[in-house]
């Protein structure tokens, strides 16, 4: 089944090629221009994956990951420019769960899509085991 994948950035022309690269290696992509819209569309769209530009209009993006870290635990993916240690550190910290600083070859931004919801998938069967063990118990 194809993953979607939320792009939240602030410059359509770069959503619009996201969009391009990732439908053809299979995902089904969405996208969203400002923090607000994002944080919408995961609550209703249900994404795989996000990934949250370093610069986005509204709120910055340690505030988007702690919105959508109320209601989800989708994999989130920064993308930046910022090479900057504590920069990564913070958006760690405030929920995302990889960051990669641009340009990144395009097989390189599919293999950590595809690496986050391989384990989002395995996590979500890990709990639906953890589950049935304590039902059955």
């Amino acid at each position: 089944m194809p993953k979607k994948v939320l792009a939240i950035y602030d410059v359509p022309a770069i959503t619009e090629l996201l969009s391009r690269l990732l439908t053809t290696h299979g995902f089904i992509i969405m996208t969203a221009n400002s923090s607000e819209d994002g944080i919408a569309i995961t609550r209703k769209e249900l994404p795989d994956v996000v990934i949250l530009d370093q610069r986005v209009p509204g709120m910055d993006n340690w505030q988007v990951c702690h919105q959508i870290r109320q209601f989800s635990s989708v994999p989130i993916l920064i993308f930046s420019v910022f090479d900057n240690p504590a920069m990564v550190a913070s958006a760690l910290d405030a929920g995302a769960d990889d960051y990669l600083v641009k340009p990144v070859p395009d097989a390189v931004l599919i293999a950590h899509l595809n690496t986050l919801t391989r384990r989002a998938e395995m996590n979500k069967g890990n709990k639906l085991t953890t589950q049935t063990i304590l039902i059955s118990n």
